[in-house]
């Protein structure tokens, strides 16, 4: 079968700028690559992408293949090479960026930065975010405080500045590059993959002596002791940025950041809901029947609460501004006080003898006594 004309595959004009053909190979490639595309031919059709790509972004291979065709590569035209196919003739060049663009997003989880093991580590990278979860008090969530914590955290080597040896030298194996191109043949066709180097671990460089302190890692475990400033207002689920207390980056890169999750005690008076508190406030009889003033505690200090008469169980008192303050725009919620009137269990003689007295008045005429006789008569 005649191969199909390179221009074509990558869906660009015979003028096309290099930049150009990198961008339709890079949206093509995506399409599909075998490991990301569901189509029933896509490993056939990245093979051909992928032989379109190589002749194409090299300026001499490209003149050879405007001027022959693809009898220039076929061993048996004008300007043949007499090499014997494609797969065995070319160097597919440096793809990993685009490749990169492929595979991206595919690692981590819940926001944090994870290696990714499809990408070359030779270029800077930035450490690992960390996750430390922190239970605090109450008061502490609403005035806010310092705290220090102690964490386990993958740090630069200080033996070899994070460079895993001494001596160092340009890899023999991948020249520097990183990585190392291997050649698979499937039913599909010959595919050139890139994997990373394993003499050098991607980095480009060995080292004459390795260092001891990390084993040549770079890296080593610390344990550390972060102050944490914690915000007033913070909740139970919020999360604490701190910029740069993650892992260290590898090959010049910054460090990741420390997320501070947070579980805020239960209080056992009050009540958190959102921004605002609760506290039930229990009454006498006679209080929520005359009316009262009650002295109400705050988390800012006590006050004096009028309590209105005829209050019932239940009912809510609000206490503007008495809450707590939003973690992000500092305003503060609302108190809401409600009322327990309590029934007392056990009483004087002289208490029973005044229940005696107040029960030959009416006291019965309000509207729930009222529907719940005419139910009875019915």
């Amino acid at each position: 079968m005649s191969k199909k004309d390179y221009y074509e595959v990558l869906g660009v004009s015979k003028n096309a700028s290099d930049s150009e053909i990198k961008s339709a190979f890079r949206k093509m490639a995506k399409k599909y690559h075998p490991d990301v595309s569901k189509e029933p031919d896509a490993a056939e059709k990245f093979k051909e992408c992928q032989e379109a790509y190589a002749v194409l972004s090299d300026p001499a291979k490209r003149k050879q293949y405007d001027q022959f065709g693809h009898a220039a590569f076929s061993g048996g035209g004008a300007g043949g090479s007499g090499m014997g196919g494609f797969s065995s003739n070319f160097d597919f060049g440096d793809m990993s960026d685009i490749f990169d663009d492929i595979f991206s997003g595919l690692g981590g989880f819940g926001g944090f930065r994870q290696s990714n093991s499809r990408r070359s580590s030779k270029g800077p990278q930035k450490g690992n975010d960390v996750l430390y979860k922190m239970t605090i008090d109450f008061e502490d969530a609403v005035f806010g405080c310092k705290k220090d914590i102690n964490i386990d955290v993958i740090d630069t080597c200080s033996e070899c500045d994070g460079k895993g040896g001494f001596n160092s030298s340009t890899c023999s194996e991948c020249r520097g590059s990183g990585t190392i191109t291997q050649e698979q043949r499937t039913i599909f066709g010959t595919f050139l993959t890139k994997t990373t180097c394993p003499y050098c671990k991607g980095t480009g460089t060995v080292f004459e002596k390795k260092c001891t302190a990390c084993k040549g890692k770079g890296k080593v475990k610390k344990n550390k002791t972060i102050t944490i400033n914690i915000p007033a207002g913070i909740d139970s689920e919020n999360r604490l940025r701190v910029a740069g207390k993650g892992e260290a980056g590898s090959n010049g890169g910054s460090n990741g950041d420390l997320y501070v999750e947070f579980t805020v005690r239960d209080h056992d008076f009050y009540e958190r809901v959102d921004d605002d508190i609760y506290v039930s406030l229990p009454l006498t009889i006679t209080e929520a029947v005359l009316g009262c003033k009650k002295e109400v505690p705050t988390p800012y200090g006590n006050i004096n609460l009028t309590i209105p008469a005829g209050t019932q169980s239940n009912d809510k008192l609000r206490i503007k501004g008495k809450g707590i303050a939003n973690v992000s725009n500092k305003k503060k919620g609302d108190m809401y006080v409600v009322a327990n009137v309590v029934i007392p269990e056990k009483l004087s003689r002289d208490q029973k003898k005044l229940f005696e007295e107040l029960k030959k008045t009416t006291l019965d005429n309000s509207p729930e006594f009222r529907k719940y006789n005419k139910y009875l008569d019915k």
